[in-house]
């Protein structure tokens, strides 16, 4: 099984719903953050810093400018990393940020893989 935080805005390159990094990105840059939850969230960042690999494929096409299509999963055996998750989840329906977690297991045709996440161009019929 595979696990997948989600917003309602549409993410321009995969024309899908926002993960959870992207949409943090987006409340840091409207400014409305407080101090202690930019605080907060840089902790939950520096985190992932340490304990995440950023995916080395994240586009369909092979050329080097590719847009990245892909949507990033994460295995359900990575409970630290889904345990942050949630934290994020949290910072981000404070300040009136719906979020959904998803579940699947055909995520579509994979691109990248490690230990704890999955990156995967998704099928007609996987849950975005």
């Amino acid at each position: 099984m595979f696990i997948r935080f989600v917003v309602i805005e549409i993410d321009s390159n995969s024309q899908q719903r926002q993960g959870l990094f992207r949409a943090v990105q987006t409340l840091e840059e409207s400014g409305a953050l407080n101090a202690e939850d930019a605080e907060h969230l840089n902790a939950i960042f520096g985190w992932f810093d340490e304990h995440l690999r950023e995916p080395e494929r994240l586009a369909i096409s092979s050329r080097h400018h590719g847009r990245a299509q892909a949507l990033s999963w994460f295995k359900d055996t990575a409970t630290d990393h889904i345990a942050k998750m949630r934290q994020l989840a949290k910072v981000l329906v404070c300040y009136g940020v719906p979020v959904e977690m998803i579940k699947a297991k055909r995520l579509g045709y994979i691109l990248y893989e490690d230990e704890f996440q999955v990156a995967a161009f998704p099928f007609n019929d996987t849950p975005t």
